[in-house]
């Protein structure tokens, strides 16, 4: 089976995840599953936390104003959405797009934890921290725990099951609407993604 049937087939499983804290939210506002898009077989995935309303509306992840920076950042270093995987640890809206909760965080790892078995990113570009702590944990490096202002756009070397791989804590694009000192940042630490292009 190919990696995007593979991709597909998971997809279907999560559409059907009744067990998730957010699966009737999901149903009574009729959004859509936001499960992933891109290339299966990227070298580089991108992470992000939870789809906003946008994403939740069209099934897609990073649509929105979010969106538009991320696709500005990735033309930055000769990337097109096409060429990389974009998805998120929790893959239905939190309401009111607050942050997402410890338990929502869970139902849907596993999921993520499959994703990146499929894909076999060479690197994974976390976005925001929810992102960034899910990883690290994930692979057991030891900047877990530590605050993103303290380990963005530092590549950590990883070894993941098939392989090792490169994890790149990046803050959320929305990040530069809050606070524009980080603008220039968010653009550089970009940049750390160009030897891997």
């Amino acid at each position: 089976m190919s990696k995007a049937a593979r991709l597909q087939a998971l997809a279907e499983e999560v559409r059907e995840l009744e067990d998730s804290p957010l699966h009737a939210y999901r149903e009574r506002n009729g959004y859509q599953l936001v499960f992933g898009e891109g290339d299966p077989d990227a070298d580089i995935m991108f992470v992000g936390e939870a789809p906003g309303k946008e994403e939740a509306k069209t099934g897609r992840p990073f649509v929105g104003r979010a969106g538009r920076v991320l696709d500005d950042l990735l033309a930055s270093v000769g990337l097109d959405r096409e060429d990389v995987y974009i998805t998120n640890v929790v893959k239905d809206r939190p309401p009111g797009n607050r942050d997402p909760r410890v338990g929502e965080i869970a139902a849907y790892a596993p999921y993520l934890s499959r994703q990146m078995a499929i894909i076999q990113p060479d690197v994974i570009a976390t976005l925001g921290r929810f992102a960034m702590d899910f990883v690290l944990d994930r692979f057991g490096l030891p900047e877990y725990g530590q605050r993103i202002s303290k380990v963005h756009g530092k590549p950590l070397d990883a070894e993941a099951a098939y392989g090792p791989v490169t994890v790149v804590p990046l803050y959320h694009p929305a990040a530069g609407f809050y606070n524009p000192d980080l603008k220039d940042v968010i653009a550089k630490d970009f940049r750390v993604l160009e030897r891997f292009v």
